[in-house]
């Protein structure tokens, strides 16, 4: 047990720190200044924070001190006894142990992972503590007064430090790892580092030291203890014999001994190529074969060199060094399967040489000068290549062909011969045409058994200068294979055809021109091939050789100058002149032709611009234009039709008012929305307001149409006062009047006064229900109105009839 002494003015207090079981107390520094410590008799730490010095009169001179200072203590971790751990214990010098002094533990932890018995003073951890979780506590003791909770002493803060066991094992963070080295490596060659890391704490004891070791991946790799580097321990390892390599490092704490906790990693280690294996034929001999009727840059044959290298290490490349055939054939190398391809350079014969040698090296260009010894880097095949006979086509002694034929020869004129001849040791004959296609026109015709070439008929350079046609040479009693090839004809030209102007527009000349002023200078063109010395001469014609308007120079430069002799042409007197000009050529035989220049007389201003050549503006009258008048008749042509529509129109018949058709049967309703209070109401309206004035005279008028005829009431037709309140009486006799009126038609006007009260006798006052209700009323007189009553007579007049027909049926 260590006692911790702190003296002041007010009296002494006295700190105790007990450690427990596994606990220990690593140090305690009491901070004070000039200050000293001191084991008393019975082993307590005993720190004095005065000391007392005599004065001069036998006075005690008391001097203050700094305050002493916890330090840190230590708590073993992941504790778990059934009983809290007992840090230590705090005790004051002032506490008589009546209980009057309360012990006060406040930070981190305090009163959840750290009590404190407030009268005893006794600190105690009621949790398990992990290091790795946190390593240390700060914790601030106090003794104050129980009853009034005064600070007996200044608080002091201390440390609770968690001490470290190796409970956690190494880990590899990053794996698992891989690494490439290689192959062919010395040994002790570094492939990687592998580093594991402890979560215990490094600086006590050996929990976090680690040991590595490799567990697999032996013989082949090794691993240093401390620093976790893997290295090559075989010397030779061949990627082509094996790549991949899984190896197991171990990291183990407590140094590596018994008891220490370990981890593992994987690491997958592949050894990269280099070039250590040179390029190897699989023959030494390879044969091949080519007819003889392959075209240049045709495939002969391939072959491929083995190289078990990767990439550029396994790349090879090829070439002919020797051999017979180096002139016949090429060596290519094909870009995606790296063989080398044998094609042929020039046609070979069968009859001339019927076999060919070579001999190909393939070798690496990438060669690592630390394996050049193992070289040489390189291998050589030989290849023989036969040549096989075939049926070849006949072979035209020349590629091509040119004849020159002139123009306007006769038919069956000699332009050329072409000859072919069979390469085959049979030699067979040659027949010789000219495809349709290359002479549509059929120009020319070729002789089969020689190949003479001949015109059909005269050719004209200036429509086709060359004619390109092909013949054909078919080889006769073989596989008739055939050749082609081409024929270019000229045609030469003869001097066939007049020279002409070389434009044909008109001269415009004002009419203000003066004589001997130059107005057009002519030239000539000729549909003949143009030499370097061919030459126009121009004259006028004979009949106009005399002439006083104008007149021609030669310039002898194939041009001519027209020039005018007089003054004084006027477009009213003659607006046009034709010059006829008579021109000839150098050649052989020389042609000859009159080609006539137009003249046009032109108004001109007083510089001679051209204003206007047209005579029309003379001879036209003043006024519009053409279009101007086209326009004004069409707008009149449209006007004419608008009303010509309008009068048709007009001219249509007026539909009449009323119509007599059968489906078209119209009344018309008024309905007066009056309901009185019944029968017995007659003051709610005056019954004359229903009443037709103009009935009060025996005569009720129609009011759509006027009737041709006028019929009398009946006698005895009774009509109540216009004061009658019956109104019963009143519309039975409207009733009667309509059906007694012979003048109605069906279609008439029906005013229905729709009267219903309390306890009316009268049913419904409609007349239309008359149809389906039974009635006296005879309506046979509706037959004799004519067609345009029948349907209301089919109606009304025969009621009868349609009953009896209903029985009928029924009979039936």
């Amino acid at each position: 047990m260590a006692i911790l002494t702190k003296r002041n003015g007010l009296g002494p207090l006295r700190a105790f720190l007990v450690l427990v079981g596994v606990s220990a107390l690593c140090s305690v520094a009491l901070g004070t200044r000039k200050g000293n410590a001191s084991l008393d008799q019975k082993g307590h730490l005993t720190l004095h924070r005065h000391r007392q010095r005599a004065g001069k009169e036998g006075q005690v001179l008391h001097r203050s001190k700094r305050g002493w200072v916890w330090n840190q203590f230590f708590v073993i971790e992941e504790y778990t006894g059934p009983d809290p751990v007992l840090v230590g214990r705090l005790h004051s010098d002032v506490d008589s142990g009546i209980g009057n002094i309360k012990y006060i533990l406040s930070g981190e932890g305090a009163g959840t992972i750290f009590v404190i018995d407030d009268k005893t003073g006794n600190i105690h951890a009621t949790k398990t503590l992990d290091r790795e979780e946190q390593a240390q506590y700060t914790l601030t003791a106090q003794a104050v007064d129980r009853d009034t909770n005064k600070p007996l002493e200044p608080p002091s803060e201390f440390i609770v430090k968690v001490q470290d066991i190796n409970d956690n094992p190494p880990e590899f963070l990053h794996g698992p790892y891989y690494a490439r080295v290689p192959e062919m490596s010395n040994v002790g060659t570094s492939v990687m580092q592998v580093t594991a890391t402890d979560a215990d704490d490094p600086t006590y004891g050996n929990s976090a030291r680690l040991v590595y070791s490799i567990l697999q991946g032996q013989p082949y790799f090794s691993v240093e203890p401390q620093t976790g580097i893997i290295r090559t321990a075989l010397p030779n390892m061949d990627r082509e014999a094996r790549q991949e390599y899984d190896v197991v490092i171990q990291a183990k704490d407590m140094g590596g001994h018994m008891g220490g906790l370990s981890g593992t990693t994987e690491v997958k280690i592949t050894l990269t190529d280099v070039n250590d294996n040179p390029p190897k034929f699989p023959q030494s001999v390879y044969s091949m074969s080519v007819s003889e009727d392959k075209v240049p840059g045709e495939e002969v044959g391939r072959l491929k060199a083995k190289d078990p290298d990767l990439g550029d290490n396994g790349m090879v490349n090829y070439r002919l060094v020797d051999g017979d055939g180096l002139a016949m054939f090429e060596l290519r190398t094909d870009s995606e399967t790296r063989e080398a391809v044998i094609k042929l350079k020039k046609p070979v014969d069968f009859e001339t040489k019927r076999s060919y040698t070579l001999k190909v090296e393939g070798s690496n260009p990438h060669i690592d000068p630390q394996y050049l010894a193992w070289g040489p880097y390189k291998d050589e095949a030989t290849i023989k290549i036969s040549v096989e006979d075939a049926d070849e086509p006949p072979v035209f002694v020349d590629p091509s062909y040119t004849f020159e034929v002139e123009e306007n020869a006769p038919e069956g004129t000699l332009v050329g011969r072409v000859h072919a001849k069979d390469t085959d040791v049979a030699n067979n004959p040659v027949r010789y045409m000219i495809p349709l296609y290359t002479d549509i026109e059929q120009f020319f015709s070729i002789n089969a058994e020689d190949g003479k070439i001949t015109t059909t008929r005269p050719l004209d350079r200036e429509a086709q200068p060359w004619h390109n046609i092909s013949v054909s040479a078919t080889e006769i009693g073989g596989h008739h294979q055939d050749t082609k090839v081409r024929v270019n004809i000229k045609v030469k030209d003869v001097n066939d055809n007049s020279p002409e102007f070389a434009t044909n527009n008109e001269v415009l000349m004002c009419e203000t021109v003066v004589p001997g002023k130059v107005i057009e200078t002519v030239s000539a063109v000729d549909k003949d091939e143009m030499a370097h010395r061919q030459h126009f001469t121009f004259s006028l014609a004979p009949e106009v050789t005399h002439n006083h308007n104008f007149s021609l120079k030669d310039n002898r430069d194939s041009t001519a100058s027209i020039y005018v002799l007089r003054k004084g042409f006027s477009r009213l007197t003659q607006d046009v002149y034709y010059l006829p000009i008579e021109i000839n050529d150098n050649g052989f035989p020389a042609m000859s032709s009159t080609n006539t220049l137009t003249i046009r007389v032109c108004s001109c201003d007083s510089r001679n611009t051209i204003l206007s050549c047209n005579v029309e503006p003379y001879v036209l009258p003043a006024g519009l234009s053409t279009g101007a008048l086209i326009a004004i008749l069409a707008c009149i042509v449209i006007l004419l039709a608008i009303v010509v529509l309008f009068v048709a129109l007009r001219r249509q018949k007026k539909e009449p008012l009323i119509v007599f058709e059968e489906e078209d049967i119209r009344e018309n309703i008024i309905t007066y929305d009056d309901e009185g209070g019944g029968e017995e109401d007659t003051e709610a309206f005056d019954i004359a307001t229903l009443q037709n004035p103009d009935g009060a005279n025996g005569f009720l008028p129609r009011k759509d149409i006027k009737p041709e005829l006028q019929y009398p009431m009946r006698p005895g037709a009774g009509r109540p006062a216009a004061n009658s309140v019956d109104v019963d009486d009143f519309i039975k006799t409207r009733i009667a009047e309509a059906d007694s009126d012979p003048t109605a038609p069906p279609y008439d006007s029906i005013q229905i006064y729709g009267y219903e009260g309390r306890g009316s006798l009268a049913g419904s006052l409609s007349s239309l229900e008359s149809v389906t209700t039974e009635s006296d009323l005879d309506y046979d007189y509706l037959q004799s109105w004519g067609p345009r009553f029948k349907k209301l007579a089919d109606l009304y007049g025969t009621k009868d009839c349609f009953i009896n027909d209903g029985d009928d049926g029924e009979d039936s």
